[in-house]
């Protein structure tokens, strides 16, 4: 019988197979990052901001709900099961993208996007904290988020270059048909579940067990509801970022090509930085990393009403970057260091239904502000909201 170790050199061939399994989930992602708005507008005719950014909305909204269930059924159905259950959703998505004949299947192919990625990507997260323990988990969601976050800037680049040489259909998302395939083949052949080392942990663990993980981990436990309200902030305004920026860009004039690197430096920032910034999160205090990281993205958001040229552009999403990296696995890592074992998957998928629920709200917020008062008031909006949550973090959080 195989015996439990946790730990990242203990673990350090599932952990890797996680991580190049993660860069695929994140992939799928990236395939929509810079050229999903130009299809809405060049194929559709669709020039409504609040419809356009629709998709973004179902896609946040269905993956903040899926989060939750993943949450719940983690330790019942498996973590292997989830990731496998998430790849079998992802493997329509880009043959809906291809060949959808209105706008209304593209806002289907992201509502099946959104359960691939409820599923897969919070599952894949869940098993390295898992594997790991407690020693190095910021570290672990570091990298896993590293290799996510490099793979949707990545693939964002990729999908603009193709889209300037070939169109912006249907050449793009082949990549994602690869990556769909992919992912469910090494999921089903080679990854074992982690429930196991749960257990394990949970013998060690002296945390207190909440009396509700969903209501404390939403409003009760001062430090967990301060988190929560964080993470959905900053992916309300990565809601934002995603449908506004390439718009912001087009209207610059700039070309679908550029587009695609503008759109790739922020995930790809975000996605380096944490390697670091991971790591961070277990040395240094976590409530000054999120309030830091909040203020940053605040500042880099608000300057995107001042910029006009590729390198002011690609300034920004550096800071955005960088700031988006300090919070995202802090996020996680201190979500983790509220709970127990046993009931850190359902905290983690309560803590990820909030987020991600960001997504929907910042898109829905900024297509109304952008219909309404123009693109600029939708930003300094946002930004206003993102440098408020972060003195949230400093006068709430433990």
């Amino acid at each position: 019988m195989e015996t439990i170790q946790l730990g990242l050199k203990e673990n350090g061939r599932q952990f890797a197979l996680l991580v190049i399994i993660n860069a695929f989930v994140g992939g799928m992602i990236g395939l929509e990052r810079s050229i999903l708005p130009q299809l809405a507008e060049q194929e559709f005719g669709i020039a409504s901001k609040t419809a356009l950014l629709s998709f973004i909305v179902t896609f946040g909204i269905t993956k903040a709900i899926v989060n939750y269930f993943t949450g719940k059924l983690a330790n019942s159905l498996g973590r292997k099961r989830l990731l496998v259950i998430g790849w079998l959703f992802a493997l329509p998505v880009p043959f809906i993208l291809i060949y959808a004949p209105s706008w209304s299947w593209i806002v289907l192919g992201n509502i099946l996007l959104g359960i691939n990625q409820g599923l897969s990507w919070s599952a894949a997260v869940m098993m390295k904290i898992d594997l790991v323990g407690d020693k190095n988990r910021g570290l672990a969601v570091g990298i896993n988020e590293f290799a996510g976050y490099l793979s949707v800037g990545l693939v964002a680049f990729l999908t603009g270059y193709i889209a300037e040489r070939y169109g912006v259909r249907p050449y793009p998302f082949y990549l994602g048909i690869g990556f769909a395939s992919v992912g469910l083949v090494l999921t089903l052949l080679f990854v074992k579940d982690t429930r196991q080392h749960v257990s394990k942990e949970n013998q060690k663990s002296s945390i207190p067990t909440l009396r509700s993980p969903f209501w404390d981990t939403t409003f009760r436990h001062k430090s967990l509801s301060a988190i929560t309200q964080a993470g959905l902030i900053n992916n309300l305004n990565d809601g934002m970022i995603w449908g506004i920026l390439p718009l912001l860009l087009l209207t610059k004039h700039f070309t679908p090509a550029q587009i695609g690197i503008l759109t790739a430096v922020y995930p790809s920032v975000w996605g380096l930085s944490q390697l670091v910034t991971g790591k961070l999160s277990d040395i240094y205090a976590k409530k000054m990393l999120l309030f830091w990281g909040m203020l940053l993205q605040a500042a880099g958001i608000v300057a995107l009403i001042w910029a006009n040229n590729f390198l002011q552009f690609t300034l920004i999403g550096i800071f955005l970057g960088m700031g988006t990296a300090l919070v995202y696995p802090t996020f996680l890592n201190a979500i983790s260091d509220y709970t127990s074992p046993l009931q850190r998957a359902e905290s983690l998928g309560t803590f990820r239904f909030w987020r991600d629920l960001g997504y929907a709200i910042g898109a829905l917020l900024t297509g109304i502000i952008a219909d309404s008062l123009g693109i600029d008031a939708s930003i300094v909006g946002v930004g206003g909201l993102t440098a408020l949550s972060a003195f949230v973090i400093l006068f709430r959080m433990k």
